[in-house]
């Protein structure tokens, strides 16, 4: 088999099976994953989003499963760069390639101890301090699906920026 049914097949195998040690989650097991079939209706069937303001997109597939919410997955120790997400008027946390959440941020902070108490150091990366959006920021965005433009097959980076 060629390389890129290779990565889809270890990717999907790694899906299949909870509970692997893999320090990867395979190529494009962010994009794609194991899903119900309730969310791949939703997800097919959700309008794309259109971006009205600067987003900046996190992925929180697996995340969004060891944390408590979905702001606590979303808001720590991603590797970005502090001067591009402070541009973000919003970031929205997605799931299977579905928008989830919106939040602001009041601030961006090296992913540490100090800056955030019960967390483990996690130098090189940031994370955020903020809110939920507003009502009408949430409107625009939650339950749409991010337009295929964001969504490269075989991206491993959660992290992509969207400008209005």
């Amino acid at each position: 088999m060629d390389d890129a049914t290779a990565f889809e097949v270890e990717s999907a195998l790694i899906d299949a099976y909870p509970g692997l040690t893999n320090v990867a989650g395979g190529i494009g097991g962010n994009a794609f994953g194991a899903m119900h079939a309730q969310e791949i209706i939703r997800e097919y069937t959700a309008e794309p989003a259109v971006f009205f303001h600067n987003v900046l997109l996190i992925s929180v597939n697996r995340s969004a499963v060891a944390e408590s919410s979905l702001y606590e997955a979303t808001r720590y120790a991603w590797k970005v760069s502090r001067a591009k997400a402070q541009k973000a008027d919003v970031i929205l946390a997605t799931v299977q390639g579905v928008i989830r959440a919106a939040f602001v941020a009041d601030e961006w902070l090296e992913a540490t101890s100090a800056n955030f108490p019960g967390r483990q150091d996690s130098p090189g990366r940031f994370g955020f301090k903020g809110h939920e959006a507003p009502d009408d920021i949430q409107k625009l965005y939650l339950g749409k699906r991010i337009p295929d433009e964001y969504r490269k097959r075989g991206a491993a980076n959660p992290i992509k920026y969207a400008k209005a």
